[in-house]
């Protein structure tokens, strides 16, 4: 496994993550879910993200329960704060109480002390910026908190926030948690700039577009029962990235590139986000243990520049590039 530094931070994290929305605590039963952890330490994933609102926090107990099998110093547990928790007025978004007593909520969940990286999963215009990153200041200097971030924010956000972090003396943020894959390059516009002049690190979600980029779906062929895109309402977010011009270009990435490498579409997806600069790690999602073993293979392949050449020419003209 290959261990990379979380931005301008010391922290190491794994290349390969795996992360839990739509899966543990919901979708996989818990010794499934354990199965899978196991098998991505073993493999020498460190890095485990989550967060409070992920079914309704059982997201979070799962994981807690697995945590406690290991040392603690052996993984970096990240989780986020911003959506609904609760009913209460008071139960959302980054206001100075919702994120202390969201944290607190985390670690009994979690049964930990403190998590490596705590990120503001969406950007709340309702709240002072100066009352948020002082709640998240505020955390580290507890030792609840070792680490900031954010979580699909856009670059003026991020830029916002660095510029008041900076004039007010608080610790800088360290990571950004967007979407990023072969069909989702919105990023690359504004935000990847940015975050490589100011050294925050990109853990990324949806690495593999929900699935569409690991092969399953065929063109003209109905999606495999038991799939996302087998979801009537998973379906209604994927309905772009399983168009049958995209999986046809797909089906292209495994005839050309993978195939010929002894590689499948996944591991191709995962290690072309791995050789995008600023990438610290790529979180997977993962339902089978064996999945997780081969999405992990994926830190160790070495694209030449005329393959990641070829799959430009193969995908580009089907990633989202504008910012919405």
């Amino acid at each position: 496994m290959e261990y990379r530094t979380l931005g301008r931070s010391g922290l190491r994290v794994s290349a390969i993550g795996l992360g839990s929305w739509l899966t543990y605590g919901r979708r996989v039963e818990d010794e499934r879910a354990r199965a899978c952890l196991r098998a991505a330490y073993e493999a020498g994933v460190n890095f485990f993200d989550t967060a409070d609102a992920y079914a309704g926090g059982e997201a979070e107990k799962s994981l807690g329960r697995w945590l406690r099998e290991v040392p603690r110093p052996s993984v970096v547990v990240a989780t986020k704060v911003f959506f609904p928790t609760g009913d209460g007025p008071n139960d959302r978004g980054l206001s100075r109480k919702h994120i202390l007593e969201s944290c607190e909520a985390s670690l009994r969940r979690l049964g930990l002390d403190y998590v490596d990286l705590y990120q503001c999963h969406r950007h709340d215009t309702s709240v002072p910026l100066d009352e948020t990153l002082r709640a998240l200041d505020d955390l580290v200097v507890r030792g609840k908190v070792l680490h900031a971030g954010v979580s699909e924010w856009s670059a003026d956000q991020i830029d916002d926030a660095l510029r008041t972090g900076r004039r007010l003396g608080l610790r800088p943020l360290v990571s950004n948690q967007p979407q990023y894959s072969l069909l989702a390059r919105r990023i690359e516009e504004a935000v990847l700039p940015l975050c490589r002049r100011e050294g925050l690190g990109q853990v990324v979600w949806s690495p593999l577009a929900g699935g569409a980029l690991t092969g399953k779906y065929r063109p003209g062929e109905a999606a495999p029962s038991g799939s996302r895109g087998a979801d009537e309402n998973d379906r209604r977010f994927m309905r772009a990235v399983l168009a049958d011009e995209v999986l046809e270009a797909v089906d292209r990435l495994r005839t050309e590139v993978a195939e010929p490498r002894g590689l499948n579409v996944a591991q191709v997806a995962l290690a072309w986000i791995l050789h995008q600069e600023g990438v610290a790690s790529a979180i997977v999602g993962a339902t089978r243990p064996e999945q997780v073993r081969e999405d992990v293979a994926a830190a160790g392949i070495e694209l030449q520049p005329e393959t990641l050449e070829h799959i430009e020419a193969i995908m580009g003209p089907f990633a989202r590039r504008a910012q919405p």
